[in-house]
């Protein structure tokens, strides 16, 4: 559990579930920017999964009561790409159903003054028109891959609401301040610290992770070729947001959107990129890192493809914050795959 504090007399807490994965590591190293003086009277507590199992009541509300949050970011959740998700769609709909009402229980009975958890494009309909918007979240059936996190992940929604509608009832007699409980829509996220488990990891990760070792494995063999294998065709498309400009937009989200509605996180519709674009992105990665090896990419299509595209809308993003600016695809990647040869060891996998 990181604590990043100073002074804490009279600081408002901001506490951070699932603080120690790719997102969380992300809002921890934007905090820590400017010696975290653009953040003035707030102490930031990034929880990971070794303080306790937030799926359990009594561990959740251990560490809830011990910190008193008064600002909540809710990360926390049973994750894994296409093809765990494929074979576990019970567990992911019990267990992120449990931490999320946990959660969401915890932060109203401490009266929070502000929580945001954080969704994801895949709770959207699997048969739709696009661009997809915050509009159309109950609007029909999940793609069949990943209908158990799907699900899960739009109860945090119904949930939101069902808050919202409670405490109106009471602010009509008492007269006390609402909280609010909202959620954010991020499209593909990727980034340093992400999980790069061959298994479970999603597509990103992955194959930076597959590239890796076939770039060490020509090392090794003094070959001045090697080849990564993109499980699928290739085709789906996808927008990837950058970690650090997601954990940017969501800490402006934390103090700064009032609405219990859900905010799509996203980079623009243009920028959407084909899975095979991503790969080959990548490989011009490693070849900066690894100049004598030349990846080729292949492709395996007896894997399935999942959802073809998910586009996403970012135009209520972009009413609050017409002039972000997005990290370019090519420097996120590049940068993430510096990350993972520098720290290997390191890193999840």
């Amino acid at each position: 559990m990181a604590d990043i504090s100073g002074n804490t007399t009279d600081m408002k807490v901001f506490l951070v579930t699932g603080g120690t994965g790719l997102v969380g590591k992300a809002v921890e190293e934007i905090v820590k920017q400017n010696d975290g003086k653009d953040y003035p009277g707030i102490k930031f507590v990034f929880l990971g999964s070794k303080d306790g199992d937030l799926s359990v009541y009594k561990e959740a509300k251990k560490i809830f009561h011990q910190h008193k949050p008064n600002y909540v970011l809710h990360l926390a959740a049973m994750v894994g790409g296409l093809f765990k998700n494929e074979a576990n769609n019970l567990s992911f709909f019990r267990i992120n159903n449990l931490i999320n009402d946990n959660v969401l229980r915890l932060c109203d009975e401490l009266r929070v003054e502000k929580c945001v958890s954080c969704l994801s494009t895949c709770i959207f309909p699997d048969k739709t028109v696009y661009p997809i918007d915050e509009t159309m979240i109950h609007l029909g059936p999940p793609h069949d891959s990943n209908f158990g996190y799907s699900y899960a992940k739009r109860m945090i929604d119904v949930l939101n609401r069902g808050y919202a509608q409670k405490w109106q009832q009471e602010a009509k007699q008492s007269g006390c301040n609402i909280p609010v409980f909202t959620s954010v829509i991020p499209t593909n996220v990727y980034g340093p610290y992400d999980n790069f488990n061959l298994e479970d990891s999603h597509v990103i990760p992955g194959l930076i992770h597959k590239a890796y070792l076939q770039v060490q494995d020509a090392i090794q063999k003094g070959t001045k070729e090697t080849q990564l294998t993109v499980c699928g065709s290739g085709r789906p498309m996808r927008q990837f947001i950058y970690s650090l400009d997601l954990a940017r937009l969501m800490l402006w989200v934390s103090f700064n959107y009032q609405q219990t509605e859900p905010i799509i996180l996203s980079v623009d519709e243009e920028d959407e990129i084909t899975i095979n674009d991503a790969a080959q992105l990548i490989a011009e990665s490693f070849n900066k890192v690894a100049p004598d090896i030349k990846i080729n990419l292949i492709n395996d299509c007896s894997f399935s493809d999942g959802q073809l595209k998910k586009t996403a809308s970012n135009l209520k993003l972009r009413k609050h914050l017409p002039d972000f600016v997005f990290t370019p695809i090519e420097e996120g990647i590049r940068t993430s795959v510096k990350w993972f040869w520098n720290n290997y060891d390191l890193a999840r996998k």
